[in-house]
C-alpha cells in the first residue's frame, strides 16, 4: 500500500492520497579500517646497488634502532638465514610490505610477547605510594606476597572482629545453640559460595588490584560496577563506623566506665547516656584516625601485624579457657532474686541479710528494695516472696548446661533476663520495677534481627583479592587463601557457638553487658588467663579494624570516581601530590560520622550488612552469568566451580538481605538502582567485554527466533520504519525533518531504520560511509529517534535503495513501512533520475509487499520542539487500506507536538451512492476501532473519481492479468501501452485547457455537492470524457 503525506503549513497536517511530499534517503553503515596505501614492489633492482661500506654499517647497526613501528626491537634468529636477512635490509623502507601500515599497528609476535611478559598489574585509578620520603624512585621490587601471608591471615584478621567479641555470646543465649547454628552455618554457607565465584572470577585473566569493584564491573559492565562498587564503598565506610562503635563499647563498659561524658542521673536513662557518650567519643576517634590515614598509610601498615597478634591471641585465650573449664571452672558467681538476674555493679554480697556475732544486719541488696535498712521494713513484693540464690556462671564444659541453652529465648525489649527451671514466685503485678538491679534486655529480640547483627562477622572475604598486585601468583593465591580462610572462621564460629553454649550459664550468656559478672565482658569470662587478654585484645583488633576501613574506602572510591563512570564523584578521584585520596577520606568520615551519630552497634550492623549482600550477591551473578554464557574469554584456572552454586549463593544473598531487614533492604536496592540508572542515563562509554551486553546478544538472538516463527497477529503490527534519507556532497543529511517526524510517529517504540545510499565503490567511499554515519547517528540523537543505522554504497542509488527495501533489518526485526520524501527536482528534465529513482522505488516497495509513506513538503513539518494547540489532520480515505490511513493520525497525536489536533476523515461518495449511510457506516467503523474522529463524506462527480475508485483499480489488476494470459511479446505488450497511453492523451486534451482557464478563476471549493451543481456537472461534456475515462483503466501499470 501506498500513502502520501503532506503539510501544507499552519496547525494542520493532511495525510492525502493524491497529495504528495518531498524527500530523501539515509542510513546504517559498518566501520572499515582498510589502509589508505600500499605499494608492491618487485623484489629485483630496488633502486640499484648498494655500496658495500653502507651495508657493512647496517649489519653492524644497533639491531633495537631498527624497530618494526611498535618502537621494539627486531629479533635475529639462529633459524632464521642471515643472507636472508642481509637481503631483506636491502629493501629497507623500500615500501616492500604489502599492506605496509599494519607493520606499524600489528607488531611482531616476540614484541607482543614480550610486552605481555612485563605487563604490570597495578590498579586502575590506584597510585602506588612509595615510602620514600624524598621522592626518589626506587626500582620496583616485583611482589613477593604468598598465599599464607597476602591472603590467608589478611582474611582471617578482617573476618575475625567485634561481633565475635561483643555480642557472639549474647547471640548464643537468645537464639539458642540449634538457632545460633542455623544463623552461622547461613552467613559462611554464602561467603563460601561467593568465594568459590569470586575465585573463579579472580583466576580469568590478569587480577586487577582492586577487589570486588573491578570484579563486578569487568564482568557486568560500568552500569552495575558503579552501582555495586558504591555499595560496597558505603559497606566498607559503615564497617568502620561499628569498628569504632565496637571500640568505645569496649573502652566504656569494661576498661574505663568512669571516662563517661555523660553521667546516669536518673532511672531508666542509662541506655540514652551511653549512645550520647558513643556520639562523643566516636566523634573524636574519628578525627583522629582520619588524620592518622592523612598524615601517612605506611603507619597503619606497620599496626597491622599488632591487630592480627592480638587476634589470634584472644582466639586461642578463648580456647584455652574452654579447656580448662573442663577440671577447674573459673570462680564468676552470679546472684539470682527468685529465677531473675541480678546486676551486681550496685552490691557486693549475694543475700539479703548477714548474721555476724548473732546480731542479723542487712545487705546493700536489701535497702535496693526496701524502703529502709531495718528488717521490718516494706520490701518489693517479690523480693520477699522469693530468696536470693548465687550460682556459677562458668560452670564448665562438663556440667551439662549444652541442654538448657539448646533452645532459644527471644523477649521483648525491656524484660528481665530470668534463669530456666529457676522455681520462682510471682510478685504483684503494680511492683514498680524501674531502679530495681535487674538485668534488662536492651531491645526486642527475633532471629531475623540476630541474622543482621551476625552477618558482618563474616564478611572480609574480599581482603585477598584486594592484594592481588602484591602477591607473587595471584591466580594460585587467592582462591586457595580464601577459601581457606574462610573455611577457619567458620570452625572458629561454630566451635565458639558449641563451647560458649556448653560452658557458660544461659542467663550470662544473654546478658549482654556483663552486669551480671560485675561489668566483665562475657566471653572474657571464659578465657584464660584473664579477661583482660580479650578485653585488651578485642580493643586494639576492633581498633585496627577500623583504621583499616578507614584507609581502604577512600581508595575503593578514587578508583570509582578515576574510572570515571559515575560523573558526580569525579572531584574525589583527586587527592595530594603523592596520590593520598584527601577528598575521598573527607568524604568517608562523614558517612561514617552517620553511622556514629546512629550510635547503636545493633542498628550500625545490619545497614552494612545489607550493602555487603548486595556486593557478594553480584560477584554470584557475575560468574553464574559468565559461566551460561559461555563467552570464549571465559576461562578461568580454578576449576572447582559451577554456575548453580554461583545462582545458590545468589539466591541466598538475596533471600539473607530480606530476612535481615526488608526495609533495609529494599533501601540498599533503591540506592543501587538510581546509581544504575544514573550511570545508563549519562551514558557509560567504558566498553570492558561484561557479561551484561554478551547477555543481552544472547536475549536479542532468542528473541529473534521467536519472533521469526511466524507473521506477527494484526493486534500487534505498527508500522516499522525504514527511513530513506538524502545526504549531500558533505555526508549531512538534506531534510533532518524527516527524522523529526520520525520520532513524532514512532514515539521510541518498534523499529526504525535510518537508511541512505552512497554512490560509488565501498573501497573508495569507506571514510565517507563512517563520516555519513556519525552524521547520521548525531542527528538522530539530536531529534531523539530510536533506531538502527544503515549506509550502504551502491554503483547506483536505485540499487542501493533497493538493497535497503531487500536486506535492512535482521530475521523478524524487519521493516514492513518505507518511508521517504518526494523528490524534489523530478520535473526537470535534464534530472530524469530524480523521477525515475522514486518510481522504482514505489515498484519495488508493493513488489515487497511493503507500505510507502511519501512526505511532501517536509521541510515545513513541525520540529519535536513545536507545540500545535489547534488544527487538524486530515485523511482522505479513498480506498480501504486495512485501517492503516487510520493509525498513522493515532500515533501522531501520542506525540507531544500533535496531542491537541483533532483528526478528521473525509471519504468521497458518488452521486449513486448513500452518502448518508456512508457517513454512519464509517462512524461506526471508527468506533470499533475506538478512534475519535471527525467525518466528513464527500460526494463527487464520476468523472473526477474514478480514477481513484477501488473497482477500476480491480480493473488494472484484470488488465495486466489479461495481458499475461495472452502470452504476447514484449514489443506487442509496449504497442499496446503506446496505444492506450496515445488514446488517453487526446482524451484529456478538451479538459486539460479548461482545467487550466478554471486554474485562472479560483472558486470556492465547495465540499458538499448541491442538486443544482450535481445536474450540471451530469450533462458536462458527458459524451467526450466519458470513453476517455474508461480507456485509461485498461492501460497497463
Amino acid at each position: 500500500m501506498r500513502k502520501w503525506l503532506s503539510r501544507e503549513g499552519g496547525g494542520s497536517a493532511q495525510l492525502t492520497l493524491p497529495a504528495a511530499l518531498g524527500g530523501g534517503a539515509s542510513g546504517f553503515g559498518a566501520v572499515c579500517t582498510m589502509p589508505t596505501s600500499f605499494t608492491v614492489v618487485p623484489v629485483e633492482a630496488q633502486g640499484g646497488e648498494r655500496d658495500g661500506q653502507q651495508r657493512e654499517e647496517e649489519d653492524e647497526g644497533d639491531e633495537r634502532d631498527r624497530g618494526t613501528g611498535d618502537g621494539t626491537a627486531r629479533e635475529s634468529s639462529p633459524f632464521i638465514n642471515r643472507a636472508e636477512l642481509d637481503r631483506g635490509n636491502m629493501y629497507e623502507g623500500k615500501n616492500m610490505a604489502l599492506f605496509e601500515e599494519e607493520m606499524d599497528s600489528n607488531p611482531m609476535v616476540s614484541s607482543l610477547l614480550n610486552k605481555l611478559a612485563n605487563y604490570t598489574n597495578l590498579t586502575q585509578g590506584v597510585v602506588e605510594h612509595e615510602a620514600d620520603e624524598d621522592s626518589k624512585r626506587k626500582e620496583v621490587k616485583g611482589p613477593q606476597m604468598g598465599t599464607f601471608i597476602g591472603v590467608y591471615l589478611p582474611c582471617l584478621q578482617n573476618i575475625l572482629g567485634v561481633i565475635l567479641f561483643l555480642r557472639l555470646t549474647w547471640i548464643v543465649g537468645t537464639a539458642g545453640v540449634l538457632q545460633s547454628f542455623i544463623i552461622v552455618f547461613m552467613c559462611c554457607a554464602c561467603t563460601m559460595l561467593t568465594a568459590i565465584s569470586m575465585s573463579a572470577i579472580a583466576t580469568n585473566g590478569v587480577v586487577p588490584a582492586g577487589g570486588s569493584y573491578y570484579m563486578i564491573s569487568r564482568s557486568l559492565g560500568p552500569e552495575f560496577g558503579g552501582a555495586v562498587g558504591l555499595c560496597f564503598y558505603l559497606g566498607t565506610t559503615f564497617a568502620g563506623a561499628m569498628y569504632i562503635l565496637g571500640t568505645i563499647e569496649i573502652l566504656l563498659t569494661y576498661i574505663s566506665p568512669s571516662a563517661a561524658i555523660f553521667k546516669v542521673e536518673d532511672v531508666g536513662e542509662e541506655t540514652e547516656a551511653m549512645l550520647n557518650n558513643m556520639r562523643v567519643y566516636g566523634t573524636c576517634i574519628i578525627i583522629l584516625m582520619a588524620i592518622v590515614v592523612f598524615v601517612g598509610v605506611k603507619y597503619v601498615n606497620k599496626l597491622a601485624l599488632v591487630f592480627l597478634a592480638c587476634v589470634i591471641l584472644s582466639i586461642i585465650a578463648i580456647y584455652a579457657g574452654a579447656i580448662k573449664t573442663a577440671f577447674d571452672p573459673p570462680d564468676f558467681p552470679i546472684c539470682l532474686l527468685g529465677n531473675r538476674t541480678l546486676s551486681k555493679r550496685s552490691f557486693d554480697v549475694c543475700a539479703k541479710f548477714t548474721e555476724n556475732n548473732n546480731e542479723t544486719k542487712t545487705t546493700p541488696l536489701w535497702r535496693l528494695f526496701c524502703d529502709s535498712s531495718l528488717l521490718n521494713a516494706t520490701c518489693d513484693d517479690y523480693f520477699s516472696l522469693n530468696n536470693v540464690t548465687e550460682i556459677q556462671g562458668i560452670p564448665g564444659i562438663m556440667s551439662g548446661v549444652l541442654t538448657d541453652n539448646l533452645w532459644s529465648a527471644y523477649s521483648e525489649k525491656g524484660s528481665i533476663v530470668e534463669k530456666k527451671d529457676q522455681p520462682s514466685i510471682a510478685g504483684s503485678e503494680e511492683s514498680k520495677m524501674g531502679g530495681l538491679p535487674y538485668v534488662f534486655t536492651d531491645i526486642m529480640t527475633y532471629f531475623t534481627m540476630l541474622v543482621g547483627i551476625y552477618f558482618p562477622s563474616v564478611t572480609g572475604i574480599m581482603a585477598g583479592s584486594n592484594r592481588s598486585g602484591d602477591l607473587k601468583d595471584a591466580q594460585k593465591s587467592i582462591p586457595t587463601g580464601t577459601i581457606l580462610a574462610i573455611s577457619t572462621t567458620s570452625f572458629i564460629y561454630l566451635s565458639c557457638i558449641v563451647l560458649f553454649g556448653a560452658c557458660i550459664e544461659g542467663v550470662i550468656l544473654r546478658d549482654k553487658f556483663g552486669e551480671a559478672v560485675n561489668g566483665n565482658l562475657v566471653v572474657g569470662t571464659l578465657a584464660w588467663p584473664s579477661p583482660w587478654v580479650i578485653v585488651i585484645g578485642s580493643f586494639f583488633s576492633t581498633c585496627g579494624a577500623g583504621l583499616q576501613s578507614l584507609t581502604g574506602a577512600p581508595r575503593l572510591l578514587q578508583a570509582i570516581a578515576r574510572d570515571g563512570i559515575v560523573p558526580f564523584i569525579q572531584v574525589f578521584g583527586h587527592g595530594k601530590a603523592n596520590g593520598e585520596p584527601t577528598w575521598a577520606l573527607l568524604l568517608t568520615a562523614g558517612i561514617c560520622e552517620i553511622g556514629i551519630l546512629i550510635a547503636s552497634l545493633d542498628s550500625v550492623a545490619p545497614i552494612l550488612s545489607m550493602f555487603f549482600l548486595m556486593c557478594y550477591m553480584f560477584v554470584n551473578l557475575a560468574c553464574a552469568v559468565q559461566t551460561l554464557l559461555r563467552t570464549p574469554n571465559w576461562r578461568p584456572r580454578f576449576k572447582y566451580y559451577h554456575w548453580t552454586l554461583s545462582f545458590l549463593g545468589m539466591s541466598l544473598c538475596l533471600a539473607l538481605m530480606f530476612i535481615c531487614s526488608w526495609y533495609y533492604a529494599l533501601i540498599a536496592m533503591l540506592i543501587a538502582g538510581c546509581i544504575y540508572k544514573y550511570i545508563e542515563y549519562r551514558g557509560a562509554e567504558k566498553e570492558w567485554g561484561d557479561g551484561i551486553r554478551g547477555l543481552s546478544l544472547n536475549a536479542a538472538r532468542y528473541a529473534l527466533l521467536r519472533v521469526e516463527d511466524g507473521p506477527p497477529h494484526t493486534k500487534n503490527w505498527r508500522p516499522q520504519l525504514l527511513v530513506l534519507l538524502n545526504l549531500d556532497n558533505e555526508q549531512l543529511v538534506k531534510h533532518p525533518r524527516l527524522l523529526s517526524f520520525t520520532s513524532q510517529l514512532k514515539a521510541g517504540k518498534g523499529l526504525t531504520i535510518v537508511g541512505s545510499v552512497l554512490q560509488g565503490i565501498y573501497l573508495d567511499k569507506c571514510t565517507e560511509t563512517q563520516k555519513a554515519e556519525e552524521n547520521v547517528k548525531a542527528l538522530m540523537g539530536v531529534e531523539k529517534t530510536k533506531g538502527f543505522c544503515q549506509i550502504v554504497v551502491s554503483p547506483n542509488f536505485r540499487d542501493g535503495i533497493s538493497y535497503l527495501i531487500q536486506s535492512a533489518g535482521l530475521g523478524g526485526m524487519k521493516h514492513n513501512t518505507v518511508l521517504m520524501a518526494w523528490p524534489q527536482s523530478w520535473k526537470q528534465t535534464e534530472n530524469r533520475f530524480s523521477w525515475k529513482n522514486f518510481v522504482d522505488t514505489v515498484r519495488e516497495t508493493t513488489a515487497a509487499q511493503q507500505a510507502l509513506l511519501v512526505a511532501k513538503n517536509i521541510d515545513l513539518f513541525p520540529t519535536n520542539q513545536e507545540r500545535f494547540t489547534e488544527g487538524n489532520i486530515d485523511v482522505w480515505w479513498i480506498v480501504h487500506d486495512g485501517g492503516m490511513l487510520m493509525l498513522l493520525p493515532f500515533l501522531l497525536r501520542q506525540h507531544k507536538v500533535w496531542r491537541k489536533c483533532k483528526m478528521r476523515i473525509f471519504t468521497v461518495a458518488q452521486m449513486d451512492d448513500n452518502s448518508i449511510q456512508m457517513k454512519k457506516d464509517l462512524q461506526m467503523f471508527l468506533y470499533h476501532l475506538r478512534l475519535n474522529a471527525q467525518v466528513e463524506v464527500v460526494e463527487m462527480f464520476e468523472n473526477d473519481i474514478s480514477a481513484f475508485t477501488y473497482e477500476k483499480t480491480l480493473m488494472m489488476e484484470q488488465r495486466s492479468q489479461m495481458l499475461k494470459q495472452m502470452q504476447l511479446s514484449k514489443n506487442e505488450r509496449e504497442r499496446e501501452a503506446q496505444l492506450i497511453h496515445d488514446r488517453n492523451t487526446a482524451s484529456h486534451s478538451t479538459p486539460a485547457v479548461e482545467a487550466s482557464v478554471a486554474a485562472a478563476m479560483p472558486e470556492k471549493v465547495q465540499m458538499t455537492w448541491t442538486k443544482e451543481k450535481f445536474v450540471a456537472e451530469k450533462h458536462k461534456n458527458k459524451d467526450s470524457n466519458v470513453s476517455g475515462f474508461k480507456d485509461i483503466f485498461n492501460m497497463k501499470p
